[in-house]
């Protein structure tokens, strides 16, 4: 048996999991799911936005399932490491050693009229966005106004065990695709970069398999608007792939069908990859409690929990089949044109 921490969060959160609960009690009873408070939830219930049980139960367990955490209702908090967004979702990612991001941006037949791009010659968008997710701009020290607040300092710092992890959880991932990386950096200006391009190089040779390409992140954000079916798996560092990958999203037209995977290391005792999976649009506090919402981004975030964490990739498929069928046979949620409820999208893909 597996052990899933379920944390339902906040907003639309406690709706969407729930179906992707039922589809995974439906494909599979490898499972024990098990459910604590985050964010908001959290804080109304005994004031902390990750309650000491709840990381207890991340850490005992082999993977997180995370609705979405956040809302105007704690937005204002002081000091901000109270807000759920950075005092449950970011200290989840550095006490759970979260280092690789994994944003699918893949389009469904049936909703090929959503995109705002038309598809260049290399067809439509299918790619994983590899985002290094603990290093670079967003942890670098110094951090700081100086001269009376006139002067702001960011520090961009990178090692190169911190680029050949994730580096090598690009390659590995690829080598399953289409065996395609392009490594997306700004080497013509940084010293991280080629700090990056360096390692990167390093770790090609161990993927003879896999095509590696290097390609700078302005002409990347040109690219992924002008021909996005290039790409296969697009390799980089924290801030580029955070801009990135939501760029690619938004190709896609649909962002209530984007699932996300932050990993972390291997687990050999128990042949996993400890994971938390959670679905990439947020808690949409206006809609939360009407049945309206689009369960199917946090759906396919449970397939990739599956695929990832624990290699079931037959059940995994299944649910993303199952997926598309639902689209095939018109039941669409609002966001996607249609009126099928949050239960009714759920009842259709299991």
């Amino acid at each position: 048996m597996f052990k899933v921490a379920v944390l339902a969060g906040d907003g639309i959160g406690p709706e969407v999991v729930a179906e992707a609960c039922k589809v995974l009690t439906t494909i599979t009873d490898q499972l024990e799911l098990q459910e604590s408070l985050v964010g908001g939830a959290a804080i109304d219930a005994v004031g902390e936005p990750l309650p000491a049980d709840t990381l207890r139960l991340c850490l005992e367990s082999h993977a997180v399932l995370l609705g979405a955490v956040g809302g105007p209702k704690w937005d204002n908090l002081q000091p901000p490491e109270k807000r759920p967004e950075i005092g449950a979702l970011l200290a989840l990612r550095r006490e759970l050693n979260l280092y690789a991001n994994l944003r699918p941006a893949k389009i469904f037949p049936s909703l090929m009229h959503a995109s705002p791009v038309r598809f260049g010659p290399s067809g439509p968008i299918d790619l994983v966005v590899c985002r290094e997710l603990t290093g670079g701009i967003y942890f670098g020290k110094p951090r700081e106004r100086r001269e009376n607040g006139e002067v702001a300092v960011d520090t961009c710092v990178y090692s190169k065990a911190e680029i050949r992890r994730i580096a090598t959880r690009g390659f590995e991932i690829a080598r399953q695709r289409r065996k395609k990386v392009t490594t997306v950096d700004k080497a013509n200006v940084l010293e991280t970069s080629r700090l990056w391009r360096e390692v990167v190089t390093e770790i090609a040779e161990v993927y003879p398999d896999v095509q590696n390409e290097f390609m700078l992140v302005d002409n990347c954000a040109m690219q992924l608007v002008r021909d996005p079916g290039q790409f296969d798996v697009i390799l980089t560092e924290n801030m580029f792939g955070d801009i990135l990958s939501d760029e690619a999203a938004q190709v896609t037209g649909s962002l209530g069908m984007l699932p996300s995977a932050s990993l972390s290391d291997a687990d050999a005792a128990s042949n996993t990859v400890f994971g938390l999976y959670e679905p990439a649009h947020g808690s949409a506090p206006d809609i939360a409690g009407q049945g309206i919402a689009n369960p199917l981004a946090t759906i396919l975030s449970a397939a990739m929990m599956l695929k990832y964490s624990f290699k079931m990739e037959k059940e995994a498929s299944a649910i993303e089949r199952a997926v598309e069928r639902t689209l095939e046979d018109g039941v669409l949620p609002r966001d996607l044109g249609g009126n099928a409820g949050t239960k009714e999208v759920g009842d259709a893909v299991v």
